[in-house]
């Protein structure tokens, strides 16, 4: 059995992390932390496990096997560093650091301490795109030219665990990126996943065009990110994350390649489909992605316990995911800069 502490008790936490590991038969979730110590001790008593008072408490828990970070973004460096350092397995909720140095340094140490660091990529986990990556690697479509992958919704202030533009979501401080690192994240990471190619320069627009504080001005971080991604195997696409999708969450990715189109999860009928050069269509019925307001389980709490425990290979690396953020911290200099960027 393994057993598992949490960092960060919020919405994630609550949502994602403490249910998967209830419903996982290898996992035993044993103690609680997070700055709101009423949330903790709250949570700990509903739960029947312990509340620490600091994180140093939690990860000198002698049988503590592994814990999950749900943390605000800056905290995700210093608190994966700190558990590798105490011998715990990590499950790091995304983005994986607010440097590329930090995130080099969480596999580095990974590396020393012979555990696992798995990120939260989960998209990669959804059944649909396993069985895109499959079609794309079969030839289903053909060569890949081009694509477009999107990731938005209306923002994260309806859905944080402190709701309104008061999250820590928007506080710079704590979250150092916006939209780019809640979503763009994801889809940086699922197309490398999906076309088996690595992004190779960037062209980008990581704007902030309508979120605003209580004074009315804009928050400091971006709720929009428009950008074009090359990758080293020739295909050409876009990537965009928004918090401005007030309407229904757009999730979707669309791979043009010479032999046909592939679909995935653009359409509420059908989580893929094929759309061939004569417009013959072939669907796949999958079932849907969860979205913020339709929540399943995501996988990741099962694969982390078959990492932990040997029964399968890390599906989500800390080191391969490493590429990924390279292109997201790509996209801020790019769109600072007002150039193009090579990785």
């Amino acid at each position: 059995m393994i057993k598992v502490g949490i960092i960060g008790c919020g919405k994630i936490a609550q949502v994602r992390h403490i249910p998967e590991y209830l419903e996982n038969s290898e996992t035993q979730l044993t103690a609680l932390f997070d700055f709101n110590t009423g949330r903790a001790r709250d949570l700990a008593a509903r739960y029947g496990v312990r509340a620490c008072d600091s994180i140093e408490e939690l990860l000198s828990i002698p049988d503590l096997d592994a814990v999950s970070i749900c943390t605000a973004n800056m905290a995700h460096a210093e608190n994966t560093l700190a558990a590798l350092e105490a011998g715990k397995h990590v499950l790091c909720e995304k983005p994986m650091a607010t440097t590329i140095e930090d995130c080099e340094r969480m596999v580095q140490k990974a590396r020393e301490k012979g555990l696992v660091l798995m990120i939260d990529q989960n998209q990669r986990l959804a059944p649909a795109h396993q069985k895109a990556r499959e079609l794309i690697a079969q030839g289903a479509i053909g060569r890949v030219l081009t694509f477009r992958t999107t990731f938005g919704h209306g923002g994260p202030e309806t859905w944080s665990i402190d709701p309104g533009t008061a999250s820590w979501f928007f506080d710079r401080s704590k979250s150092a990126m916006g939209a780019l690192a809640d979503l763009g994240v994801h889809k940086t990471d699922l197309i490398q996943y999906l076309l088996n190619q690595k992004v190779r320069a960037v062209t980008a627009r990581v704007t902030t065009l309508d979120k605003r504080d209580a004074r009315g001005q804009l928050v400091g971080v971006d709720d929009n990110a428009v950008c074009i991604y090359e990758m080293d195997g020739g295909a050409v696409g876009s990537m965009t994350a928004s918090w401005t999708y007030y309407g229904a969450e757009d999730n979707s990715t669309v791979i043009y390649g010479d032999k046909g189109i592939l679909k995935i999860y653009d359409s509420p009928d059908y989580a893929l489909r094929i759309v061939g050069r004569t417009g013959e269509v072939i669907t796949y019925e999958l079932g849907q992605i969860q979205t913020n307001d339709h929540q399943t389980s995501t996988g990741i709490i099962d694969a982390f316990a078959a990492a932990i425990l040997g029964q399968q290979q890390n599906l989500i690396d800390g080191a391969d995911v490493l590429q990924a953020m390279r292109a997201v911290f790509a996209c801020l200099k790019s769109s600072d800069e007002g150039r193009r960027i090579e990785i």
